[in-house]
């Protein structure tokens, strides 16, 4: 094999790698949020970028998709996603929506308060880290730390 051959097949290996990371994300979800909120979008952009087709609706109250989704009162943020059975609320990093849909534990959805800056769809750099939490009726405890 000369060096091209080896170089591409190493490329096309590692450009799988980092497309398959997400691989157990569901293919479909949807984000409610406020019609006039950018960050939102870009979250949803976000994850139509690995692959997640993302339907957003700007058109509901959202106090009522959080208080259906179960999300703890004080721990909402800019927008709440449904996706495979589960709700996710706010500009969860990646990591933690994939470990959720790992291990698939008994709640309605993971959080994270606020809109934290180095989130995806919050530009900039992470100056602490995220400390998302699990959910369920509106009782949350701690589900994983983002470093």
């Amino acid at each position: 094999m000369n060096r091209l051959t080896a170089s591409i097949c190493l490329s096309g290996a590692l450009l799988l790698g980092a497309t398959s990371a997400y691989a157990a994300l569901p293919t479909e979800a949807t984000l409610y949020k406020n019609p006039q909120c950018g960050c939102c979008d870009a979250y949803a952009r976000h994850l139509e970028e690995l692959g997640v087709n993302t339907t957003i609706v700007d058109d509901v109250e959202l106090g009522d998709i959080k208080q259906q989704a179960g999300v703890p009162y004080g721990l909402g943020s800019c927008h709440t996603i449904k996706i495979g059975g589960y709700w996710i609320e706010g500009h969860v990093p990646m990591e933690a929506v994939q470990r959720l849909f790992e291990e698939q534990p008994d709640v309605d959805g993971i959080g994270l308060a606020g809109m934290l800056i180095g989130t995806p769809g919050m530009p900039g750099p992470q100056d602490s880290p995220y400390q998302v939490y699990a959910f369920t009726d509106h009782e949350e405890t701690p589900f994983m730390t983002v470093e």
